[in-house]
């Protein structure tokens, strides 16, 4: 696989549509021992961990390929993070891990899958909440972990305890600890020049090591075709950089305490602040306040400075109290205000991409922006060739209030409601187009692929757990899934959790988007017991096509599909459709506008060869009545 002119291609110039999947929720935490988030045993010793077996023992992983191959995915988003390389400590790297994992991915070559690696990270670390970068990381730059939770420096599902308040975990985003981390890892130069670990200014330290254990990754796949490229890192997040004024809440990803970044810092070396509480279903608008860390808690090791007060932001005046010195601190540097897409990801994503080529010369690099922010510009002089736009997308009304509204939608970018269902689809897949035009549009044409889009399937409060109705599931990842096939959009599902539980979904801070669980698989003979909407999940698609496709279009009630395309003349002729013989259980008509077709015994794809003659091509698909 190859790409060329914004497209994905295969070996014979034929145009691939990636439909794909994020493989998988749990890689997020360790195996041994047990790391979903619920469990507080043994959370603060992340030295002592490991990753094998992660996304699944190697003795499951021919019944999982098995499955996703059957469901139609060609494309896998392949889950590692740096501390299954890297926990034990600095260039310390699990050997063991690596083994495994070269292992799975060449099994996962084996089912015919090509891939990429996701780095993945949320909110820095599972020791701020989310999942990452190892726990030493946080303890070299003077943190105690263990005291995040009472100082308010993050707040964990681990510390908090059940129930776990949904969509609580974006909100460390803007915490003491994560803010502070990729403030450091981006920006440490211009905002703490201060703080260095073992001499080495602590941005160095941290991208340095950082992209020596993705190095470790791309050391194992040096002889494996069907691993085609790297993610740069999961969803990066802007910390405090750019921030302009840190006595004010800025986010809009606050649910629960919503300290400013001010309040944080003072809070994080034992000073209590009274704070906002915000709900995030209301716009994450202030609820009430809250007096927090009313015990003095000092989120800083005993004899560490918080690395703020090191660099000039704060100091204590003649009574002992926080003073604020330069609220304006991370707003920017000589006098210029600072663009985080331009002055920190961008240098920073180019030099991982000249790091991993050092080993894969000819890798693709799959760009993942913040969703925080639409900037995405690349082609600029010194900018990594051979690149592609890899946004994330979300229907944010069923993120949000963990529901399905046929009627409702948002488009985050204006904030433009629609309120019914023809404009929610409208909707939908202009939100869809604006990637694709984003990525089209750079120097170089660069393609897109979605590298998230999902939905909680425990909605409702998780009904269709007791009563087997999954219409609402199906019909909010139908609606997402029509957006994808209207804009001829590339995907990966998020995603495929081999061990997901009704109880614990995807075992990490009380998610459940798995498009798979045990605890629905009533029949393991049978390969699609334990499938979650199956009926909307499995979808005819064109894999491979020769030539430029046009409009994809596939009704999941009527179960009616229809696909036109250029052709190219100087391709093969064979166009590849996939069609799910689940939901055409007594079988399907095909109608083509010329040329003819076959399907060989056994077999869900269709190989469709055009006549030349004609220039636009159509095949439709229904079920035989």
């Amino acid at each position: 696989m190859h790409i060329k002119d914004g497209c994905f291609l295969d070996a014979a110039g034929r145009n691939l549509l990636l439909r794909g999947v994020n493989l998988g929720g749990s890689s997020k935490v360790p195996k041994k021992p047990d790391g979903a988030t619920h469990l507080p045993d043994h959370f603060f010793e992340h030295r002592d961990v490991s990753f094998v077996g992660r996304p699944f023992p190697l003795d499951e992983a021919d019944e999982h390929f098995t499955r996703l191959s059957q469901w139609g995915f060609n494309f896998l988003r392949f889950l590692v993070t740096w501390e299954a390389i890297e926990h034990s400590g600095p260039g310390k790297y699990d050997n063991a891990y690596l083994d495994y994992l070269a292992a799975v991915l060449e099994k996962a070559g084996q089912y015919g899958f090509n891939l990429f690696i996701d780095p993945h990270q949320d909110v820095w670390s599972r020791l701020s909440g989310g999942d990452g970068a190892p726990g030493w990381t946080l303890e070299t730059v003077g943190f105690e972990p263990r005291n995040f939770f009472k100082s308010g420096a993050s707040v964990t599902h681990q510390a908090h305890g059940d129930p776990f308040p949904w969509m609580l975990w974006p909100s460390n985003g803007d915490r003491l600890a994560s803010a502070t981390m990729f403030t450091l890892f981006f920006a440490g130069n211009d905002f703490a020049p201060k703080t260095h670990v073992d001499g080495e200014p602590a941005q160095e330290y941290l991208q340095r090591h950082y992209i020596e254990a993705v190095k470790q990754v791309a050391g194992i796949t040096k002889n494996m075709s069907h691993v085609v490229g790297f993610d740069t890192l999961n969803e990066p997040d802007m910390g405090w950089i750019g921030h302009e004024d840190i006595t004010c809440t800025t986010s809009v990803r606050c649910n629960g305490p919503a300290p400013s970044p001010w309040e944080s810092i003072a809070m994080g070396s034992g000073f209590p602040m009274n704070v906002e509480i915000r709900k995030f279903a209301s716009g994450s608008r202030s609820h009430k306040r809250q007096v927090l860390n009313m015990e003095k808690v000092n989120a800083w090791k005993p004899g560490r400075q918080c690395v703020w007060r090191e660099n000039g932001v704060w100091d204590l005046d003649s009574t002992g109290q926080p003073r604020l010195l330069r609220p304006y601190h991370f707003e920017q540097v000589n006098n210029n205000k600072v663009d985080f897409f331009e002055d920190y990801f961008k240098p920073f994503a180019n030099r991982y991409a000249a790091a991993i080529r050092q080993v894969l010369p000819e890798t693709i690099i799959f760009v993942d922006p913040s969703p925080l922010y639409d900037k995405f510009n690349w082609g600029a002089p010194g900018d990594a060739l051979n690149v592609v736009y890899s946004p994330h997308w979300y229907d944010v009304v069923t993120m949000v209030f963990k529901s399905f509204k046929p009627w409702l939608a948002i488009d985050i970018r204006n904030l433009k409601f629609a309120f019914s269902p023809p404009l929610v689809r409208r909707s939908l897949a202009s939100q869809l187009r604006h990637f694709k035009s984003k990525g089209n549009s750079q120097p170089g044409k660069l393609p897109v692929i979605v590298g998230e889009m999902g939905i909680p399937f425990d909605m409702h409060k998780a009904e269709a757990y007791k009563s087997g109705d999954y219409s609402n599931q199906q019909g909010a990842l139908g609606r997402c899934l029509h957006a994808v096939e209207t804009t001829l959009s590339n995907v990966t599902i998020w995603n495929y959790t081999s061990d997901n539980t009704n109880e614990r979904g995807d075992q990490w801070n009380g998610e459940d988007f798995s498009i798979f669980s045990r605890d629905q698989q009533t029949n393991k003979p049978d390969i699609n017991s334990g499938g979650r909407a199956l009926p909307v999940l499995l979808r005819p698609y064109p894999r491979a096509t020769a030539g430029t496709p046009v409009s994809l279009s596939y009704n999941a009630r009527r179960r009616h599909f229809s696909f036109k395309f250029h052709h190219k003349t100087d391709l093969d002729l064979r166009t590849e459709i996939y069609i799910p013989s689940f939901i055409y259980p007594h079988g399907y008509q095909v109608i083509v506008s010329d040329g003819k077709w076959e399907i060989q015994d056994g077999s869900q794809l269709l190989e469709y060869y055009h006549d030349p003659a004609h220039e636009v091509h159509e095949i439709r698909i229904s079920p035989i009545k």
